[in-house]
Parts: structure tokens; C-alpha cells; sequence
């Protein structure tokens, strides 16, 4: 059961002082059985004249700040420890229902799964759904686990990675396309791809801890993180990532779980003054093993 320690700094900067509206944070762990939240802060600076939190529609933690000072940095530094156990990807048997795709789920959780169901974006050529149909086997049943782990090492294999700046997420289509995108922009093509197939899928944001034996290869550590969870009967939501072909829970630390990646923003709010006056934003996110900063400390 290792003990994480995470600390995400966003910094704000403008050229002269300015008023700030209302600022959403999404930074809090989302505790579970196999995350465990055991302390978490979150410092505002200014210091902001109210802070209250929230449960939102998915039950994710949100911290909302409201603003009386004017200044030309604001920054939010939110530090958490947790204990993160994950559990090995549950194994779906012959004698599973969804063992093999097509499958149905039941009747009683089909009015809670179908907001995941349901595609959110358009695709009027159908070729979304054209990519999506390459995972099956036309000759026979396919393996549902096979099919959600070939689209996820498919993608991280297929398409190329690359942080973009540009505001939001991208369209699937704009994905599929140029065959590139940021972690999030992969996380909302798999999704949308496993829609069209009939699986129940949803948007994760959090954490990608890049332990010394795994780190080689990974992408997307050092900023937030996102990737995929797909509801199975028998086995409930298990993590995908395509950014890094992870299959499963381990060395990825959940903050919030949304329906559509505008649900799930880490941090956003609002600035009053010149346009002109914001200059930049600065991030720094580590995810580092809380042991070995205790024994740094004892040092």
C-alpha cells in the first residue's frame, strides 16, 4: 500500500493588479477503497474572502473561491497524501456477462449507465464509429476485455502524443483525424469510440504517478492527468489509459469522474481587468513517494 505524496502549485501571473471572479478547483483525491485519502490543503494566495466546498452531480469534491482583493499573481497550492492500493483487474470469466461482446446490462443499472451510453459528440460520416468497429472479430465472438484492451494500447501506439495549450479539449473526429492529442483529447475519443459500441464509458482527471520502475515510457506526468473508466457488469468501472496503454487502477490517482471532460476542469475561473493583463500561467506537479520524503525529513 504506497504512501503518495502529491503537490500541484498553479500560479497565475498578470502585469498590473487586477479583480478576480469566482475560481472552481477539481484538486482533491477522490477517495475510495483503493485510494485512500489520508490529509489533504489547499492555500490560496490572496487569501480568498469566502471558500466552500461542494459535492457536485458525480459526487466529486470542488473547492469554490470568491475573491474582495485585487493583485497581479494568484496562486493555489494543493498538497495530499494518500494511500493508494490498487486492486488487480478483475479477471471476467466464460460465465460473466459481459464476458463477451455484445452484452447487456441489467435492466436495473441501465437508467444510471445510459448518460455514459449515450454519445455526446457527432460523427455524420460514421467514422468514429468505422474505427471503433476495427477492435471486433467478424468471424466470431469477441472478447469484450480484448476489445477494451486493444483500443487502449491501440491508440497509445497509433497516435501521437503532444500537450497543446489551446483551450478545451478537441472534437473525436479532430483526433481521429490528425491522429494526435493531449491526454485528454485521447481519453475523449476512447470514450466517444466505446459509446458507439454500446459501452458504458466516463471521463477520469487526476494524477499519473511515475514510479522509478514504470516511469520509462510514460507521458503526462508532471500536469494533471486523464484517462478512461468503462462499466462492466460483474466487474463495475475499471481504468483505461490510452496515453500510456495502462490497464487497470495502478499509477493512476483519481481526482473527479465526469460524463463529458468540461465537467471535469482541475482548476478555471475568472479574471477583471484588460485583456491584455494576463501573461501567463505557470504549473509545477509532483507525485512522489511519501516515504521517502519522511526519511528525507529524518535525514
Amino acid at each position: 500500500m504506497p504512501l503518495l505524496s502529491i503537490h500541484h502549485k498553479t500560479v497565475y501571473r498578470y502585469s498590473r493588479p487586477v479583480a478576480f471572479g469566482e475560481h472552481r478547483a477539481m484538486l482533491r483525491p477522490r477517495d475510495s477503497h483503493d485510494l485512500r485519502l489520508l490529509g489533504s490543503e489547499l492555500a490560496i494566495d490572496p487569501q480568498p474572502m469566502s471558500l466552500r466546498w461542494i459535492h457536485d452531480v458525480f459526487g466529486n469534491s470542488v473547492a469554490i473561491a470568491a475573491f474582495d482583493k485585487r493583485a497581479d499573481t494568484l496562486s493555489f497550492v494543493s498538497t495530499a497524501t494518500v494511500q493508494h492500493n490498487p486492486a488487480d483487474t478483475f479477471a471476467l470469466t466464460p460465465a460473466d456477462p459481459a464476458y463477451f461482446y455484445p452484452f447487456l446490462y441489467d435492466d436495473e443499472e441501465f437508467p444510471d449507465l445510459q448518460q455514459f451510453i449515450t454519445p455526446q459528440y457527432g460523427d455524420p460520416n460514421g467514422e468514429l464509429s468505422a474505427w471503433a468497429r476495427r477492435f471486433l472479430d467478424i468471424k466470431a465472438q469477441t472478447s469484450t476485455f480484448k476489445i477494451l484492451s486493444s483500443m487502449t494500447h491501440g491508440i497509445r501506439e497509433d497516435f501521437s502524443y503532444r500537450k497543446r495549450h489551446e483551450r478545451g479539449t478537441q472534437h473525436p473526429l479532430d483526433t481521429l483525424q490528425t491522429r494526435s492529442g493531449s491526454c485528454r483529447d485521447y481519453a475523449l475519443f476512447m470514450i466517444e469510440a466505446l459509446r458507439r459500441l454500446g459501452i458504458a464509458a466516463r471521463f477520469v482527471s487526476g494524477y499519473l504517478a511515475m514510479p522509478p520502475g514504470r516511469a520509462h515510457g510514460y507521458v503526462g506526468g508532471g500536469s494533471t492527468h486523464a484517462w478512461v473508466q468503462v462499466y462492466l457488469p460483474s466487474a463495475g468501472w475499471i481504468e483505461f489509459d490510452p496515453t500510456n496503454g495502462i490497464v487497470g487502477s495502478h499509477d493512476l490517482i483519481r481526482v473527479a469522474v465526469a460524463r463529458d471532460p468540461r465537467q471535469a476542469i482541475p482548476l478555471h475561473g475568472l479574471y477583471l481587468g484588460p485583456t491584455d493583463a494576463f501573461e501567463r500561467m505557470d504549473v509545477e506537479i509532483s507525485v512522489a513517494s511519501a516515504v521517502e520524503g519522511m526519511e528525507q525529513e529524518r535525514a
